[in-house]
């Protein structure tokens, strides 16, 4: 079965966590200025992009790094 592509906002919001950010707030305001998202909304579909196999397909680097992430957060509650 074919995966459907990956949005524009679901490639940016990959793209976005891709790149390295200088200091506090910095991402905080890439996330409102380039992609016009709340950063409470960001990380709402930045979690479920990560449980998305096209997600995965398309960024396997940065999708299986942030997943890593999020599982040594939830072993630490």
């Amino acid at each position: 079965m074919e995966h459907a592509e990956l949005d524009r906002r679901e490639r940016d919001i990959l793209a976005l966590e891709r790149r390295g950010f200088a200091g506090p707030g910095a991402k905080e305001r890439a996330i409102r200025e380039e992609l016009g998202l709340a950063p409470v909304r960001y990380y709402q579909l930045l979690n479920a992009l990560l449980d998305d196999e096209r997600a995965l397909a398309h960024d396997p680097v940065t999708v299986n790094r942030l997943r890593r992430v999020r599982q040594a957060r939830r072993a630490e509650r």
